[in-house]
């Protein structure tokens, strides 16, 4: 598979880190026979790094209709790949004494003040509301117990308020403090801490970091994450002289298959959004994302530039489920990026607690999470390895590749 690809990454030899080379070799055969030949995606990109250094590396299908093929310098929108990088952003603030992780959100957004629990109404009847057991707190934020939704989740009337009110439209009428001020008139779904749901928690958690540190999100994420980084392909909206590397992306239509869904040329992904997503809205190379991997791997910090300490991590990459429960047991979400069996959930991430329930290869301890247009990256300490897996195609649940991936991965460690 590396004849499409010009690889100015330097690649390790596997052998030298614990791999078979021929069962990641066989990775590329997969991915190809599997799932580009077939027309399933359009393009895939995997890095597998260990011990920080980049162990195979590898790209199969084009960029862009009858254009070039995907390479290194390809950008993909990752998503809710997002996530994490807001999390972090806001532990940085943690770290200074600015706020803390049972912070009550109210205390920095007021609009959540009188925000109250769903408890009938809806639609053309007005909402009836009881008060929440506890306040909703930053915790409830990163870990997606905050009683928050998706108007995507297509079960309640809390959601479909969601989607009459177009509040979650990054290029509508509503800006990020708009869109706080939206949500704090809306009921939540539960009480915080009493259920998870996949949510807009995250975005909520991108206004925090603006409020908290007076500055705008993309300038928090470019002057304190990614220039020391050195992630210099991440961000909100592509720059002119970038948007050539602009992955095309697709969604999977029933009765239609794989159809055109955000054209790399004229994307909405060129332009600065007006509601910045700090729950999905970054662009990103596979490079880029494994600098980010490796900094968490290192203990939040890589090539001398420390973004959070040692055990800030270590806090964040643990389950912080009440009663160190699982998703499988406390999971109200119709969709969301996780596996639910033997999955906890930590400040940003999904933690695998226990191996044998997820039915996958791994270690207690690793961390992940992945995006809606299929991209997916994870973490595991135990094993001092990482993974990003890069294309450009929704819902992320169409094909259990991530699954598929991670099993060959670790079938590969010697």
């Amino acid at each position: 598979m590396d004849e499409s690809m010009n690889i100015a990454t330097k690649i390790a030899k596997p052998g030298s880190h614990g791999f078979d080379a021929g069962r990641l070799a066989r990775i590329d055969d997969f991915l190809r026979e599997t799932y580009i030949d077939s027309g399933k995606l359009a393009n895939a990109q995997i890095l597998v790094g260990r011990d920080g250094e980049v162990v195979h590396f590898s790209s199969v299908g084009a960029a862009r209709e009858g254009g070039k093929p995907v390479d290194e310098t390809s950008l993909f929108r990752i998503a809710s790949m997002t996530k994490p990088v807001t999390s972090i952003a806001f532990m940085m603030l943690v770290e200074e004494g600015k706020v803390a992780v049972d912070t009550p959100v109210h205390h920095v957004l007021p609009e959540f003040r009188n925000i109250g629990v769903y408890n009938g109404g809806g639609g053309s009847v007005p909402f009836v509301t009881k008060p929440t057991a506890e306040p909703m707190r930053m915790v409830d934020l990163l870990r997606h117990t905050s009683g928050l939704t998706y108007s995507f989740q297509n079960r309640s009337n809390v959601d479909a308020a969601y989607r009459e009110g177009k509040i979650e439209n990054w290029h509508g009428n509503l800006d990020l403090d708009g869109f706080v001020a939206a949500l704090g008139q809306i009921p939540l779904e539960f009480s915080p801490g009493e259920a998870w749901n996949y949510s807009v928690s995250t975005d909520v958690l991108g206004a925090v970091v603006e409020r908290v540190s007076g500055m705008k999100l993309p300038e928090f994420f470019r002057t304190r994450i990614f220039a020391p980084l050195k992630m210099d392909d991440s961000f909100f909206a592509v720059p002119a002289d970038k948007i050539d590397r602009l992955t095309d992306c697709y969604t999977l239509v029933p009765g239609k298959g794989r159809v055109m869904y955000d054209r790399g040329a004229e994307s909405a992904w060129s332009v600065m959004p007006k509601l910045v997503s700090g729950g999905g809205g970054l662009v990103s190379t596979s490079l880029d994302y494994h600098r980010f991997c490796r900094m968490c791997l290192n203990g939040g910090e890589l090539d001398g530039a420390r973004i959070v300490g040692r055990k800030t991590i270590e806090l964040m990459t643990q389950n912080h489920l009440p009663g160190g429960s699982d998703l499988a047991a406390m999971s109200k979400s119709l969709f969301s990026e996780a596996a639910n069996a033997g999955t906890g959930f930590g400040l940003g991430f999904a933690v695998n607690i226990d191996v044998a329930r997820s039915m996958i290869p791994g270690s207690v301890g690793e961390y992940y999470w992945g995006g809606m247009f299929s991209t997916a990256f994870f973490i595991d300490p135990v094993e001092r390895l990482t993974m990003v897996f890069m294309t450009q195609m929704s819902p992320s649940n169409t094909y259990p590749i991530r699954r598929e991936l991670k099993t060959m991965i670790y079938s590969a460690l010697t």
